[in-house]
Order: C-alpha cells, then sequence, then structure tokens
C-alpha cells in the first residue's frame, strides 16, 4: 500500500511545533502579547491589519493596538457568548506554533487545564507594576500539576516602570522563590513590552541589564522533543483499517497516534489486554511508509501475524509493557456544578478505552492557591481539584502521569448526558 519511504530528517521535521498556553490576570497584556506575535510573524492578512489600524486610529491611538487582533473573543467571553479556550496559529522559518488562549479567571481553571493539558510551555504574564498576584502564583501551580515541562514567566509592561532593572530582579527573585514548592523544571524570566515590542522578537535598547532571550528566540528553540518519553512503547489503538478493495483485501492495519517510545518495524510487539504478541511487518504514513514512528505520529501499524487487535487495545514493547489495573490513584479538576461526590459513578475515557469508574474516595481538595490539602472535604466543586481513588469495570492500559502525559490522563463523563464532567492526571495505578 505503501511504496515510498520517509527519512529521518522528514520525520524529524513533523516534530518541528510548540504548544505553548498563555496564562494571565485581566490587563496583564496577554492579547498584546499575543497580537505582537502574530503580527510580528506576518501571520495575519493585510485586510486584518488595516482593521487594526482603522479601529486604532478611530480610537485616537497614537499606535497600532494588536490587542483588537484578539479581543473580539474577550468581548465575547464578557457577554457570556463563550468562555472556551481560543487556538491561535502562526509560524516562523523554524518553527510551527499553537497558542492555547486560555482564560484567566479562577472560575475558568476547568478552561486552562483543557487548555495546558497538551502544551509543550507555559507562558505566565505578570504587569510589572503590581508583580505577582494571586492569579499570578495559581497560573504557576496549574501548570506544574499539568506537567508542563517548560515555563516562561514574562514580565510585561516594562515600559511603565521606566524599564527599571530592581523592579525586574524583585519579580525574578519571588516567584523563582515561589517555583521551588513546583514541579518546574525549565524556567525563563523575560523583561518585555508587548505594546513597545521590547524583548517579544528583537532585543530591546532598553534593557541593556537583561542578557537573557527574547521571548520569540526562546519560543523558537526550546528543546521539547526530549519531553515526550521516547524509551516506553505505547500505542493504543483507534481504529482497525480494513480495505475491502481487490488491490488490498489482504491489508489489515492499525491506526492510532502512538503515545510513547520508537516504533520500527522488526519490532517484537505485544498487543494488550489479549498478550498476544507479533513482530511490526510496516509503518504507513497516509501515502508512504516510515521506517519509525514517534509521538506525536499519527500512523498504521502493520504486523505480520493475523491477531485479534481491536480499538481500545494497546500495542507495547514485550518486556517494557504497562501494567493493566482498574484501582486509580489520581488528581482530579471537576468541570461542573453538581459536584463529585464518593460513590457516584461515571464513564471514563482514557486513551482509546472507556469503561465505567465508581468513585471510591475523596481524599483531600487541594487548594491551588496556598497548596493546602483539606482532608475533610467530602467533595469536589465546580473548578476544584482533588484527589480521587476510582475504581474502573475494565482494566486501563495506564501509566503515571509524570511518566506520559497521554496514557496518564483521562477524562470523566456523566453517562445520562454525554457531558465531560472532569479531568484526571494519574498519581499511580494499582
Amino acid at each position: 500500500m505503501a511504496d515510498q519511504t520517509a527519512t529521518p530528517a522528514e520525520s524529524e521535521r513533523q516534530m518541528d511545533l510548540l504548544r505553548f498556553a498563555t496564562a494571565g490576570s485581566v490587563d496583564d497584556g496577554k492579547s498584546t502579547l499575543i497580537g505582537r506575535l502574530l503580527y510580528d510573524s506576518k501571520s495575519i492578512f493585510a485586510d486584518q491589519l488595516e482593521a487594526v489600524e482603522r479601529t486604532s486610529e478611530a480610537k485616537g491611538h497614537d499606535y497600532v493596538d494588536l490587542s483588537l487582533l484578539t479581543d473580539g473573543l474577550r468581548s465575547e467571553r464578557e457577554q457570556g457568548i463563550t468562555i472556551d479556550v481560543a487556538y491561535r496559529y502562526f509560524a516562523t522559518p523554524r518553527r510551527k506554533f499553537i497558542i492555547a488562549d486560555t482564560p484567566g479567571h479562577v472560575q475558568y481553571t476547568r478552561n486552562m487545564v483543557t487548555g495546558a493539558s497538551t502544551a509543550d510551555l507555559g507562558l505566565v504574564l505578570v504587569d510589572a507594576r503590581h508583580g505577582l498576584t494571586e492569579q499570578s502564583r495559581r497560573h504557576a501551580v496549574l501548570l506544574s500539576l499539568l506537567r508542563v515541562p517548560h515555563l516562561v514567566l514574562c514580565v510585561n509592561k516594562m515600559d511603565l516602570v521606566d524599564y527599571d532593572q530592581a523592579v525586574y530582579e524583585r519579580i525574578h527573585a519571588e516567584f523563582t522563590q515561589f517555583a521551588t514548592k513546583l514541579n518546574i523544571p525549565d524556567l525563563e524570566v523575560i523583561p518585555i513590552s508587548a505594546l513597545k515590542g521590547d524583548n517579544v522578537v528583537d532585543r530591546s535598547e532598553h534593557t541593556p541589564w537583561y542578557s537573557g532571550p527574547t521571548l520569540m528566540h526562546h519560543l523558537e528553540h526550546v528543546h521539547v522533543a526530549s519531553d515526550r518519553d521516547l524509551m516506553d512503547v505505547r500505542f493504543p489503538v483507534q481504529y482497525v483499517i480494513r480495505p475491502h478493495s481487490e488491490d488490498h483485501r489482504d491489508y489489515r492495519g492499525y491506526a492510532g497516534q502512538v503515545a510513547g517510545g520508537v516504533l520500527k518495524p522488526g519490532d517484537e510487539v505485544i498487543v494488550l489486554p489479549s498478550g498476544m504478541t507479533s513482530t511490526i511487518a510496516g509503518i504507513d504514513l497516509f501515502d508512504r511508509e516510515v521506517t519509525e514512528a514517534f509521538p506525536p505520529m499519527s500512523v498504521t501499524i502493520r504486523l505480520e501475524d493475523d491477531v485479534d487487535v481491536s480499538r481500545g487495545d494497546m500495542i507495547a514493547r514485550v518486556r517494557n509493557a504497562p501494567t493493566p489495573s482498574q484501582d486509580i490513584d489520581a488528581m482530579i479538576c471537576w468541570m461542573t456544578t453538581t459536584p463529585l461526590k464518593p460513590r457516584q459513578k461515571l464513564a471514563i475515557k482514557h486513551t482509546t478505552r472507556t469503561a465505567r469508574a465508581l468513585v471510591k474516595d475523596i481524599q483531600y481538595r487541594l487548594d491551588v492557591n496556598s497548596l493546602h490539602r483539606d482532608p475533610d472535604a467530602g467533595e469536589l466543586g465546580l473548578n476544584e481539584i482533588g484527589r480521587v481513588q476510582l475504581r474502573t469495570t475494565q482494566p486501563l492500559l495506564c501509566d503515571p502521569y509524570s511518566k506520559n502525559r497521554t496514557t496518564g490522563s483521562f477524562i470523566l463523563v456523566d453517562e445520562a448526558t454525554g457531558v465531560t464532567v472532569g479531568a484526571g492526571m494519574i498519581n499511580r495505578a494499582d
């Protein structure tokens, strides 16, 4: 079915994508910063820019108000039309980017969790005039809980404090001290002015005391490939492909997205939960065959043997497979107004497998502002996060979230309405 083989260089280019989530309090300049990144990377159309210039002039500004590129969504939120995450796309010659523009207010914690759950990098904005706020700390805690491996603190509006080095150093020291309580492997603190463009794309002459990278340089060069688990092979099967045409009547492949490890033809693998073993005969990527597959590639795997494989199964290495488990210990962000209580029954969706789950116990509720654990909490309310024990009707093929963010996460669904009511991060599975 595939007669063209992709080179390793072609495969590597598929990973040249950075997903990052932005977070900030109201008026910290998030919309202006995103507008600046879109404008300076030439990712907006001429008519969009003309419309923004006209509106800026009508408002009496002597500058182009780049926040107008994204403020349409903000006004929608204020009117109650939508509070969802907005995704923006742009690219430079070095890398492609997907921005998850997440709401900053505490009542939209669930939206921030959604937007940051797949992010490689988290970008937190603070106003240089106000320094760290409770919301700034909460954003950092959430990004840490979600195991976002890289964090950038942008000290914005430096132009309004006369580019004072002491202001930057104070905020830098305060946040670095706070970050020691969290799991943040990589932290960069950058002084910027989104309005003026200082240290966003071009280095600013107003901050000669700052020797670090500009924001764009850091986004283009931060190394994310090694953040993914390339050791433990995890391939949740999403779909079984069996073409019925005469040309491909013997074709049988298993489609899905690689969640971990590197797969190559000739590798011995095991299919779970059946335990049947086989060898990879080939790996297909849309219209061609590839020599290897790794996260987050979506591919079709062909096996040498005609083994029974179906949606929800997982292909792994024989000597490095996840242990099926029905007892799950996880951190859960609750996303609906009806509280989560012990003995509650829900549907659970983990990778491509769906089962039912019983809430055995709520161990504690976490205050994301103070990191205080409340062991007496008998339930979790909207936007609250807590540690919960679950029992599932079918074994899940999972890993700790700290090890693999794909096989270590799940969502909870109300069976009666089909609405997603919770998002979980697995601590361990027994």
